[in-house]
């Protein structure tokens, strides 16, 4: 199994996520070591503030310091060997010397799934759902030229089977008669009621919706 170890600078606590404000890049860090993790592979890591005993025992990580001080940290090593110091290395880095593939990136991001939401609040009639995601797009950066494009998406599919029919209508209403298509001949059986193709039992013969 692969062995990753890290020796980082002095920090607040253990990965250095916490008080008022966050460094990024321990933040992708941290994601990173708990994805080599999910993977199987063996992560250690050190704080200079906490574990001090760990840098003095390691003669790679001891020579770093004293040549270069504390630039020298974050340290990585793998398998022992040391691959990296100074900086924090990529997912793909440490992917690469931890032999894990990386899978390509989402495309669906959170980002990308508000303008979902916001399309799918369109086709539903739900204002409440709209004002909800358009608010949480804003809030992820999304541009008001993104959400009116998932909008009249939106539009345009929800529109399509008004269309269609209108559509229908036209060529049965334009056409003589001899030339419409043929309707469908429904034959019930005796246990099933007559009824109309939108709603309950049918009170005229041939009805609809009636």
């Amino acid at each position: 199994m692969t062995r990753i170890q890290v020796f980082d600078p002095a920090m607040c606590c253990p990965t250095g996520i916490c008080g008022p404000a966050v460094d990024p890049k321990l933040v992708r860090f941290a994601a990173d070591l708990d994805w080599l993790k999910s993977h199987g592979i063996a992560v250690e890591r050190y704080n200079l503030s906490n574990q001090p005993l760990a840098f003095a025992e390691d003669e790679a990580v001891k020579t770093a310091l004293h040549t270069e001080g504390e630039a020298a940290l974050p340290l990585i090593k793998v398998d022992g060997t040391v691959t990296s110091h100074g900086t924090y290395p990529s997912r793909d880095q440490l992917a690469t010397w931890a032999g894990v593939t990386v899978p390509p990136p989402s495309l669906y991001t959170e980002a990308v799934q508000e303008l979902v939401s916001i399309g799918a609040a369109i086709a539903s009639n739900c204002e409440p759902c709209f004002k909800f995601h358009y608010d949480k797009a804003r809030k992820l950066g999304v541009s008001l030229e993104d959400m009116r494009l998932a909008v009249r998406t939106a539009r345009d599919v929800k529109d399509a089977p008004a269309r269609s029919v209108l559509a229908l209508a036209d060529r049965y209403l334009s056409e003589p008669t001899a030339e419409r298509p043929k309707a469908h001949t429904i034959t019930l059986t005796p246990t099933e009621p007559a009824t109309g193709c939108c709603s309950g039992p049918s009170t005229t013969s041939g009805s609809c919706c009636s």
